[in-house]
């Protein structure tokens, strides 16, 4: 395959992966929008692997099978509950990539002088540098968000001062690395030193901000594949690594704001850390109800609004909600669905969990699209939410979450909430939502008891 044919094949799969943004950008287009991705690398995997560039063809071919074959394999094993911890592990992936794809440059290129020897140490050094912190930060994520490290957020002294430094001294061995034209024991330090910032600096970061670090991981992913294409003077791999890279950085701010909370705050640590509530606190008493109960009071409503959350997706209840909404439907109750923002441990994880169970996508509707109609609302089902629900982001100043934007379901005439058990949420933040007066727990597996709430029906 001749250099023309590649570069043009690079510049149609540029554009698919445009095409394929465009299309995630919508909940009707999303499916056309994976198909543009898919096609895209496709074209851009076969362009790459028999361009005159390539050595070596058959150790690709069976990394890329091997590689496939994982994949098909995750692929038909994870679910969706797992998401978040699978994009969080193949971020990984990335970063680590950028780091084997920096040293090889470093050890193996022709020879330069002048500007384009600094050009080279530079892109060299920051793309080790951002490829480790993606490394081990992406780690430390998947870590929390599979439960193998604790949800708090890791609270070492002068932890601030600890970053600081370790970008600093980063500094200063980029310029020494410049300086030297590339000392190897210069990058061994920075690489060990960014795989330690990374690891403290996702470790500082609290459960309820994970969303948001996932978004945030992804951006730096996509940043460290743009510098290794730079190494690599891949044109391709330049644009794709900006695309997501930027996008990333976009999906992170909009969380962020949605949260009302700038992006440093999210960096220099997560909810409860600063707040002087704790999960502990007696709030009063609560009221518990029945599915018959609740399927009693959803018949004589006239509009009702499910508001999901991670719990839902725990409980695989998102097939036996999108019956129940049929039924309710079909009984002339208006039904629609609340998602905020960083409801899940994904960012889009509700959406996702309700097209699959086929629930239309013209009900389901933003916070800021529904959060005005609550106060006229009959009934609010919140299935396995917590944190994007709470009050006291509201209404309590001293709270850990003060001042993020939740979907407020407690202006509502009734208020049910499916939960297991009265532990708080992922955030460790109790929630005076449940000892409200228009509030009833239903305890129990959320699967069940929606089923409990449709048999009733």
């Amino acid at each position: 395959m001749s250099a023309g044919i590649v570069q043009a094949a690079y510049i149609v799969a540029a554009l698919l992966f445009i095409m394929s943004l465009a299309g995630l950008s919508k909940q009707e287009s999303a499916k056309a929008g994976n198909v543009y991705g898919i096609i895209g690398m496709a074209i851009a995997l076969v362009a790459t692997v028999f361009s005159p560039a390539s050595d070596g063809l058959g150790w690709i071919l069976l990394a890329m099978v091997i590689g496939a074959a994982i994949g098909l394999h995750l692929a038909r094993k994870v679910e969706m509950t797992e998401m978040p911890e699978l994009v969080a592990i193949l971020h990984s992936f990335v970063g680590l990539a950028a780091v084997l794809v920096g040293f090889n440059t470093h050890i193996e290129h022709p020879p330069l002088i002048g500007a384009m020897q600094t050009i080279h140490s530079v892109e060299v050094f920051l793309g080790v540098f951002i490829g480790a912190v993606t490394f081990t930060g992406s780690v430390v994520a998947f870590g929390k968000l599979r439960g193998l490290f604790s949800s708090k957020p890791l609270m070492l002294p002068h932890r601030h001062k600890l970053n600081l430094a370790a970008v600093i001294v980063s500094f200063l061995l980029l310029l020494h690395y410049v300086d030297t034209g590339g000392s190897t024991n210069t990058l061994i330090i920075v690489t060990l030193i960014a795989f330690a910032f990374g690891w403290h600096l996702v470790a500082s970061i609290g459960g309820a901000d994970m969303p948001v670090v996932v978004s945030m991981l992804n951006s730096y992913s996509g940043w460290a594949a743009a510098a290794a294409g730079f190494m690599l003077s891949n044109d391709l791999l330049i644009v794709t690594g900006a695309l997501v890279g930027s996008s990333g950085a976009i999906l992170s701010y909009i969380m962020c704001k949605a949260m009302n909370r700038s992006f440093i705050s999210v960096i220099a640590g997560g909810f409860g850390t600063d707040g002087s509530s704790t999960g502990d606190e007696e709030m009063g008493e609560y009221r518990e109800t029945k599915a018959e109960e609740v399927a009693e009071l959803l018949r004589e409503a006239n509009s009702v609004i499910i508001t999901p959350g991670y719990g839902m997706a725990v409980a695989q209840a998102q097939y036996p909600v999108y019956e129940m909404t049929e039924k309710l439907r079909s009984l002339g109750v208006e039904v629609r669905f609340g998602i905020h923002p960083v409801a899940g441990r994904l960012p889009g994880h509700m959406n996702v969990l309700l097209a699959e169970a086929k629930v239309p996508y013209d009900i389901v509707l933003e916070m800021d699209e529904i959060n005005e109609d609550f106060g006229s609302t009959d009934v609010v089902l919140v299935i396995g939410a917590n944190d994007t629900v709470n009050p006291a982001a509201a209404e309590d100043p001293g709270s850990p979450i003060a001042g993020m934007p939740v979907l407020e379901v407690w202006k509502a005439k009734n208020v049910i909430v499916f939960k297991r058990s009265m532990n708080t949420g992922y955030a460790g933040v109790q929630n005076p939502l449940f000892f409200k007066d228009n509030t009833a727990m239903l305890f129990g597996d959320a699967k069940a008891s929606v089923e409990g709430i449709f048999k009733a029906l």
